[in-house]
């Protein structure tokens, strides 16, 4: 016995926290999406949540915790490879992977609509500096997650058009690629108009009819506070109205491709998040706040890749515009496009 024990392989703990005292901002960046004085401010944060007393010599600290799961979610991949790069088993690495990212999803309360009349003013000022588009309070989308096959009895409601299992993704933002909104729960063969008509937001603008309106594609139905462009336009002012239109929407676009450029686990080309749906939402949504996070900080995106394509999840069949919707667009048309 005592043999045995002197054979065993002895455990080696790394110090996993060196790479905040030796790499640079731009180093830290590169691997982690996030500066020093970002990584530190997140950890005090999530502190509360995250750190656990124990009578273990060698527990994992959270600033361990926020570098391994900033990582993930920074580069995609596997945990048991974040696992071997930070000197820690899988099952550790999952644990702590996954207490961080209901922490940030807790502590990060930076997605917020704006409501107030001061609040839409200032977005209605700069996303006309965007396209010359007035009243815009937001550019809205959605986009595809993939994620790995879900269990057999809710698997067909995951497979989205482009044939793989996803979660849709709608979003809105603003004109500095800021989410001001976010809906991460529905499966991946579910229509964009859908997804809207359920949201809070959506449901909200029905009830208050706003002194504005967001911009979407035509995955959308024409409402009086959802423009879509003309399908076929045929007059200079329709032609001027889509042309705007389409350069003031297109910040959704570069917001989803800085958000998957930045987090790659987001994105196809790192394959997909390895984790129940559930448990996808709670990454994506964390994914969400720290692309928010960023913004606050200042945080340039990573230098690659930052017009990385982005599947969009609209369908084939477009919703049907209400009339009032269509008499609102040629109403602006004809007012600000003639």
């Amino acid at each position: 016995m005592k043999l045995e024990k002197s054979l065993r392989k002895q455990r080696v703990f790394r110090d996993r926290t060196i790479q905040l005292e030796t790499l640079t901002d731009l180093e830290l960046i590169s691997r982690y999406r996030l500066t020093r004085e970002a990584i530190f401010c997140l950890v005090d944060k999530v502190r509360p949540m995250v750190e656990r007393p124990t009578q273990r010599s060698h527990a994992m600290t959270v600033e361990s915790q926020v570098l391994l799961t900033l990582r993930y979610l920074g580069k995609g991949g596997f945990l048991s490879e974040i696992g071997d790069l930070h000197g820690l088993d899988k099952s550790s690495v999952s644990r702590g992977f996954h207490c961080t990212v209901n922490a940030i999803c807790t502590v990060l309360d930076n997605i917020t609509f704006p409501w107030s009349l001061e609040q839409q003013t200032k977005v209605k000022q700069d996303f006309y500096r965007v396209g010359h588009f007035p009243k815009v309070l937001g550019a809205v989308d959605g986009t595809l997650i993939p994620i790995k096959r879900p269990s057999p009895n809710e698997e067909a409601a995951y497979v989205c058009r482009k044939g793989y299992h996803a979660i849709n993704v709608q979003a809105i933002c603003d004109s500095s690629l800021r989410f001001t909104n976010v809906v991460a729960k529905w499966p991946g063969s579910t229509h964009d108009s859908l997804i809207w008509s359920n949201s809070q937001v959506g449901m909200k603008m029905e009830e208050t009819a706003p002194d504005g309106w967001l911009l979407g594609d035509s995955g959308y139905a024409c409402r009086p506070w959802m423009l879509t462009p003309l399908a076929d336009p045929q007059t200079k002012p329709e032609q001027r109205y889509n042309a705007a239109h389409i350069r003031t929407r297109n910040t959704v676009e570069r917001a989803f491709g800085v958000l998957k450029s930045r987090f790659r686990c987001l994105h196809k080309s790192t394959g997909c998040l390895w984790f129940s749906p559930q448990r996808c939402v709670a990454v994506i949504m964390a994914a969400f706040k720290l692309h928010n996070f960023c913004i606050d900080k200042n945080i340039a995106p990573p230098p690659e890749d930052t017009d990385m394509e982005v599947d969009h999840a609209t369908g084939e069949n477009c919703p049907v515009s209400s009339q009032d919707g269509c008499s609102t667009r040629r109403k602006l048309i004809a007012e600000r496009f003639t």
